[in-house]
C-alpha cells in the first residue's frame, strides 16, 4: 500500500526528473536568449558605453536562480536514503551552491546598488567556501570508487592540465589597477583571492576531467558527466570574467561568455536530479529481484 501511494505520487507530482531536466534546459535557453539580446551596450556618460542596471540584475538572477535549484537538488540526495552514491557528497556539493548563489547576490549588490568594483566583498567569503566545497565535494565522488584510466586518458588529463594552467597563467600575468585607491591589506587580500581562484579552478577543471573520462558510458553515470561539464562552464566563465577585468578597460559585468556560470548551476542541478533518479530505479530493480 505504502509503496503503490509513493509511486502514484511521484507520478502525479510536477517534480518529476523529467520536469526538472525540462525546466532546467529551459532555464539555460532563456538566460542564453537573454545575453544575447540584451548585452549589448549603451552610451553613457563621459563617452563610455555602459550595460543598464536592469540587464545586469537580470544576470545575476539567472545565476541565482539556477545556483539556488541546484543547491535544492543536491541537498534533496543528501536527505535520501536511497541515493546510491555518497550522501556526504551531495551534502558538500549542495552547500557549495548554495554559497555560490549568495555569494553571487553580495557581488550584484555591490556592482549595481552601490556602483563599486567588488574587488574584495562580504561575496567573496561565500565564494571561497563554495570552492571548498565543490573541491572536497567532487574529489570525494571521485576516489570513492576504483578509478582505472588507461595511459592515453591520463595524456589527456595532463594535457588538459596544461593547457588549463597555460590559460590560468596567461591571464594572471596582468593585473588592472583598482578604480580607487586600497589599503595595503585590501590588496594583499585581494591578491590572494585571486590566486585562490584560479588555483581552485583548475583543480576542479583537472577533477572533472578525470570525472568525465572515468564515467563515460552508462546510464547511471550520466550524472556524473554532468557534474564534469558543470564545472568544465565554471572554469570558462571563471577565466573569462578573469580576462575580462585584467585586460579589457572599464569592463562591466554581463558579457556574453558569463551565460556559463547559469550554465554550470544548471549542470549541476540537472545531475543531481538524474541521480536521484537513477537511485531510485536501481532500488526498484533490487526490490524487485528480491520479491521474486
Amino acid at each position: 500500500m505504502s509503496n503503490s501511494y509513493n509511486n502514484s505520487y511521484r507520478s502525479k507530482s510536477i517534480f518529476t526528473t523529467q520536469n526538472i531536466i525540462l525546466i532546467s534546459m529551459g532555464w539555460a535557453l532563456l538566460a542564453l536568449l537573454f545575453f544575447l539580446l540584451f548585452s549589448a551596450k549603451i552610451p553613457g556618460q563621459n563617452g563610455t558605453e555602459i550595460r543598464e542596471d536592469w540587464y545586469v540584475v537580470g544576470t545575476n538572477i539567472f545565476e541565482a536562480a539556477a545556483y539556488l535549484g541546484a543547491g535544492v537538488l543536491c541537498l534533496r540526495n543528501w536527505q535520501s536514503s536511497q541515493i546510491v552514491s555518497s550522501r556526504k557528497v551531495w551534502l558538500l556539493i549542495g552547500l557549495g551552491m548554495v554559497a555560490y548563489c549568495i555569494g553571487g547576490i553580495f557581488f550584484g549588490y555591490v556592482e549595481v546598488i552601490l556602483g563599486q568594483d567588488p574587488e574584495v566583498s562580504l561575496g567573496d567569503v561565500f565564494f571561497v567556501l563554495s570552492y571548498l566545497f565543490l573541491g572536497i565535494g567532487m574529489a570525494l565522488a571521485l576516489f570513492s570508487r576504483r578509478i582505472h584510466l588507461e595511459q592515453w586518458q591520463w595524456l589527456i588529463v595532463a594535457s588538459v592540465a596544461g593547457i588549463g594552467s597555460f590559460v590560468a597563467w596567461w591571464i594572471s600575468q596582468q593585473t588592472k589597477a583598482p578604480s580607487v585607491e586600497l589599503d595595503a591589506i585590501v590588496q594583499q587580500l585581494a591578491f590572494v583571492l585571486n590566486w585562490f581562484y584560479v588555483v581552485s579552478d583548475l583543480l576542479l577543471l583537472i577533477i572533472a576531467t578525470i570525472m568525465l573520462l572515468a564515467f563515460w558510458g552508462g546510464k547511471v553515470s550520466l550524472s556524473w558527466r554532468m557534474i564534469a561539464a558543470a564545472a568544465f562552464s565554471l572554469y570558462i566563465a571563471d577565466m573569462w570574467f578573469k580576462y575580462a577585468t585584467n585586460y579589457l578597460p572599464d569592463y562591466q559585468s554581463g558579457d556574453i561568455l558569463e551565460v556559463f556560470w547559469v550554465f554550470s548551476g544548471v549542470l549541476f542541478g540537472m545531475g543531481a536530479a538524474l541521480e536521484y533518479e537513477a537511485s531510485l530505479s536501481l532500488k526498484r530493480r533490487t526490490s524487485g529481484r528480491k520479491r521474486t
